[in-house]
């Protein structure tokens, strides 16, 4: 098994993991009070609106908004990291079948594990960050990293054999 095949299955595995313990913990301490949270400043809003107290049912929407935006993002983390682990795995498996050499194909699996570290990295980052331009910048470079490789390992399906 050639080490950029080890990488790549061996990361996704990993990668997959990470994700999987990620949402475990998300699940069982954080989800609820999130939702209860969604729910209450929803309900809070409603109530203030029929009172006729628009600037408080204003300010409970925007309450709602970060804990949508945070918890959108929470889930959503946890879901790329699995995939793009299970993406991983699978590109692993037929990975030794691109025909470029060794090192460009170990090249190719290190853009890979990158970009698919990055990308949730940044996405959850960005809830720690909101609006900052570094977590969506690494979101971005991490989606482009994961692009880039697997744009070169169709090319090096698709090039013929010498």
């Amino acid at each position: 098994m050639s080490g950029a095949r080890k990488l790549l299955i061996f990361g996704g595995v990993a990668l997959a993991a990470v994700g999987m313990l990620y949402g475990l913990y998300y699940a069982v301490f954080v989800e609820h009070q999130t939702l209860d949270s969604l729910g209450g400043s929803l309900a809070g809003s409603f109530v203030h609106a029929a009172e006729g107290d628009l600037p408080e049912a204003h300010s409970a929407i925007d309450v709602y908004a970060a804990a949508k935006y945070k918890y959108v993002r929470q889930v959503d983390v946890h879901s790329h990291w699995i995939g793009l682990g299970i993406l991983m795995i699978v590109m692993g498996a037929v990975f030794d079948g691109v025909r470029f050499s060794e090192r460009i194909r170990f090249w190719i699996a290190i853009a890979f594990l990158a970009g698919s570290v990055s990308f949730p990295l940044g996405v959850i980052l960005q809830t720690v960050l909101r609006g900052g331009v570094f977590a969506s910048a690494l979101a971005a470079g991490g989606s482009a990293l994961v692009t880039m490789a697997l744009l070169a390992t169709a090319i090096g399906f698709a090039r013929p054999s010498a």
